[in-house]
Order: structure tokens, then sequence, then C-alpha cells
């Protein structure tokens, strides 16, 4: 059995499923079960309509109507008879949401957004289970919240590894050991042990991905994307990128950790548990290799330094009053308070008198996390920063992408290099 993912970008559009149909005729003689992504840009509109709906209790009509008709002009593209049953399915998916954004919220913006945020893979699943059967692909749609198993952390669910399993075999082994070919399911998402929704992380398709074949020990992970392969830069930054064939899953979670987009940081884990390759091909040219993930990074790969840029970040800065050592019982409250309001170290220093760390510069959590900070130390903060990250650094890479800005902090280790830069 072999799992794929399809992103946003590779179901954006009527054309794009259409490819997505293509490929996976390209496979006829293996089991497949595949993942897809909320359509193109549709999880950053409805964080815009969650965001919305909790500060004023209705969302604004005119960004639930766009993004219906985002969905609808694919699906007339795709179905041109409206009498194909996807008009009922999707109507009733947007019928639903309309309804959530008339209740009151809760006082859990985290609760809310895991209620809101899943439409979009529902809806896209949906589309594209209807079109794989219309082109001749025999497929049937499985409920990931039915077998992706979580605690109840929402935004960032914590797998029940014993439950997923046991779920995942119990409903989806059965349909694979019957002879059916290919099955459909959502990424991101997953329920809690109340049935809550509960997501998995910003683009947790992929982590998705790697959970099914871990419980399904598959043959291998396909990731698929609008890139030949895992490359050492983001072309949004680089203009000449070049593409890592063959990387160790250490390599892996070591950019996805810094922030490599092509892949979610959690991804890595249980495939390499299991050693099942992960490859990232190109949807575009599903012909061309691509990149490898596996046991081992190719002399040729350890050659290309591999470059991430993350903006928006802040840095804080933390010290005692009174002039005194950081030490373990505050770094014990410090870090008490980061995990209280989720958040997410990037990189982390400290000396004698003060505890640095940079993350991403997220309003709702920084700001009651500076106010507890406050209380007891010291705290200075710097934003509109950019953290780079550099794996198979050397000065000269360094010197060429700071280009004279100012360093606010850096750290290097034998193989990666990370500064915190002002522009």
């Amino acid at each position: 059995m072999k799992i794929f993912k399809f992103g946003g970008a590779s179901v954006k559009n009527a054309e794009a499923v259409k490819n997505v149909a293509d490929i996976i005729k390209m496979f006829p003689s293996d089991s497949l079960m595949i993942v897809v992504s909320a359509m193109g840009k549709t999880t950053n509109a409805l964080e815009k309509i969650a965001n919305t709906y909790y500060s004023k209790a209705v969302t604004g009509q005119s960004d639930f109507e766009e993004l219906k008709n985002y969905h609808f002009g694919i699906i007339h593209e795709l179905f041109p008879y409206q009498e194909h049953a996807v008009y009922d399915d999707a109507l009733h998916l947007f019928g639903m949401l309309h309804k959530l954004l008339l209740t009151k919220p809760s006082s859990n913006f985290d609760a809310e957004y895991d209620r809101i945020i899943p439409f979009g893979e529902l809806i896209s699943s949906c589309i594209v289970y209807h079109y794989l059967n219309e082109a001749g692909v025999s497929t049937s749609l499985f409920d990931a919240r039915t077998f992706i198993k979580t605690d109840s952390t929402f935004r960032e669910g914590k797998i029940d590894w014993i439950k997923t399993k046991q779920a995942t075999a119990d409903i989806l082994l059965p349909y694979f050991d019957q002879g059916k070919k290919t099955g459909l399911t959502q990424g991101f998402i997953a329920s809690s042990p109340r049935n809550q929704n509960v997501t998995l992380g910003r683009e947790g398709s992929d982590y998705t991905a790697a959970i099914l074949a871990w419980c399904l020990d598959a043959e291998e992970v396909i990731i698929w994307k609008d890139v030949p392969g895992l490359l050492n830069a983001d072309p949004k930054y680089f203009s000449k990128t070049r593409k890592l064939d063959h990387i160790s899953y250490r390599d892996a979670i070591e950019l996805a950790y810094f922030g490599a987009s092509v892949i979610h940081p959690k991804t890595i884990q249980p495939l390499q548990n299991k050693n099942i390759p992960l490859k990232i091909k190109s949807f575009i040219h599903p012909d061309e290799e691509g990149s490898a993930i596996g046991s081992e990074t190719d002399a040729a790969s350890r050659s290309i330094p591999s470059y991430i840029f993350k903006p928006n970040q802040v840095l804080i800065s933390i010290s005692a009053r009174d002039f005194s050592f950081i030490a373990e019982q505050n770094l014990k409250t410090i870090f008490g308070l980061f995990a209280m309001q989720g958040i997410r170290i990037n990189m982390m220093q400290n000396s004698a008198i003060s505890f640095s760390i940079c993350t991403d510069n997220d309003a709702r959590r920084i700001n009651p996390c500076i106010e507890q900070l406050q209380k007891d130390f010291a705290v200075k903060f710097n934003e509109n920063l950019e953290l780079i990250t550099i794996r198979y650094y050397t000065q000269e890479v360094i010197d060429r992408v700071v280009a004279g800005r100012k360093v606010l902090l850096e750290q290097r280790s034998r193989l990666t290099a990370q500064m915190v830069v002002k522009n």
C-alpha cells in the first residue's frame, strides 16, 4: 500500500482535481490511501472567518459567500449537470458551516478554530471523491475523524497511537482486504475523546499521511507538490534553488523543525520508526524522480546548503529584576507559561542573568504570555524580525545571506547555523 498526500495547490481548481485523477490512474496495481488538504488558500480564508466569528459572534457574510462561490465554481467546471450528488453534499457542508457561524462562540478560541477550520478538508474531499468516481477511479470516502484519534489539545492535537491504530485497523483494513484499490480521506483533522474536532497544526495533512503509513505499514508515502522535489530553499526567496535528491530522516526532521514549508515537522518520526520511505514529487511532472527521504543523506545533498527563512518573528529576553542568575527554578516558571500559551520556541539562548527565545509573533499567544512574565521578570522584546536557518553552512554562505543586516542572536552547531536578524 502507498499513501498519497495532495496539498492545497494540487487541488486548487478544476484542472488540478482532474490532474489528481490522472496521477492516481498511473498506479493501477497499487492499493492507495489518498489524503487531501483544503483547496487552494481555503484554510487562510477560514482562519479569517474564524477570527471574525470569534470577535464579533457573527462572521462577515461576504467572506462566507466568497468561499462558497470559489468551491462551487470548481464544482460547476467538474460536474456540468447540477443533478449530480456533489451539489447536495457540498450544499449540506456549507449549510452546516453557516449554521455554526450563527451560534455564539465559547470563550476558547482554539476550540472554535477547530470547529470551523476542518470544513476546508471536508468540502475538498467531498469534491475530489465525487470527481474520482466520475473519472472512473472507484473510491470510497472516509472521515478522518473516525480513526485519527487525539487528546483534547485544540489546534495541536497529540495523537493517541493505540486508539488510532485500532480504529484504522477496524475501519480501513477491511476495505482494502476486500480488494478495493483506492480510499480517500482528509488531512489535518482528527477527533478528541469527546468527539470534538481537533486539528494537527497548520500543514498537518503531511502528518496525517505519515500516521496512516505507520498504522497501515505502508510501502511508502508520496507528497505531491508544485515543486520538483525537496529544494534547498524556498523559491520565493531564491531564484536559483537546487533539488536535494536523497536526504536522511535526521536531516529532513531538522529542516522541517526549523521551518521548511515542504514537510510538516511531525511527519518524519512515525516514518523513521518503521523505516517507511517518504518521497516528494511534482504533480506537474509526475514522471520525474523527485526527492527521497530515508536512512541516509547522499554526498551530493550534503554539499548543498539548505536555507530556511521565517519572517514575523519576535525575540523575547527575560531577566530577573534583582540582577540575579536565571536559574532552573526560573526556567521552570518560564517554560510553564510558554507551554500554557502554546508557544513554540524556534530558538533559545541563555546567559547568566537572561534567557532569550525567538518565536512566531502570534499576538493572541504572545501578549498574554508577556503580561504574565512581567509580573515576575523584566521583559524586553523586539518585533518584525526574521529567523534564518542554514543547514550545511559555511562562513561565506552566512555572510552572503545576512548581507549586512543586524544580527540580534546567533547560534551554531556542527551542521546548522541560526541567526535572528533585523530587516
